[in-house]
């Protein structure tokens, strides 16, 4: 239920207007749009982090403690993980958010990138931004590195168990009870490899934005 939510709402906050964009040369954003963007992509990307790495322990305890997964993964503990995730997540947001927004741009109003992220918008700053940059680059060792880590490490002990599964049977099913988790996680991850873990570029300019570069408006 939780992934379908995030997935709806990650389509609800961007797809529109980036269909909208598509349609003319012109790609105007407002700024009440690019914080709503923004905030929904920092916010619901954390979640997504903390509860595949969620997901991950709850596959270890199903392969490494199953005759005690009924009592470890009892009803409580799991609100309890899935509360956790949403609050570290939205907390993150609204730190990051209106720090990110509130950096000012010397008139310079277009965003390198199709949607409002934060570092398009943390590039079109015209001040130093290593303050910035340190804040985010330690939250997201929290909320995005550590739960890859407990997903490697819950994964380690798994493969250790279905090492010692001496029937063809059992080491199949243990393959059915983790693969699809480990599908999304080795996409959800790759992308953000792909997308946030390239060599930095040096900053834009006016004259240098992408054909992809978004508008902000103030005025709507």
């Amino acid at each position: 239920i939780h992934f379908s939510f995030l997935d709806l709402s990650f389509t609800t906050s961007s797809i529109p207007q980036l269909l909208y964009n598509l349609s003319g040369c012109d790609k105007p954003i407002s700024y009440t749009g690019c914080a709503i963007q923004l905030f929904l992509s920092l916010g619901l990307g954390g979640v997504e982090c903390l509860l595949l790495a969620v997901m991950a322990y709850d596959r270890f305890v199903a392969v490494c403690k199953p005759l005690h997964y009924v009592v470890i993964m009892n009803p409580q503990l799991c609100f309890s993980l899935v509360s956790l995730a949403w609050v570290c997540r939205v907390a993150n947001s609204l730190i990051m958010s209106p720090m990110t927004l509130w950096l000012p741009c010397c008139g310079y109003h277009k965003v390198d990138h199709f949607l409002c992220e934060l570092p398009a918008l943390i590039q079109r700053a015209c001040v130093n931004t290593a303050a910035v940059e340190g804040i985010a680059f330690i939250l997201a060792v929290g909320i995005v590195l550590s739960p890859l880590v407990l997903i490697l490490i819950s994964y380690g002990y798994i493969v250790r168990a279905v090492l010692s599964i001496q029937s063809s049977s059992g080491r199949h099913k243990t393959f059915n009870t983790c693969g699809s988790h480990l599908t999304v996680v080795s996409l959800f991850y790759g992308n953000i490899t792909y997308m946030y873990m390239q060599p930095g570029a040096p900053p834009r300019t006016k004259a240098s934005s992408s054909p992809s570069s978004i508008t902000l408006s103030h005025h709507s």
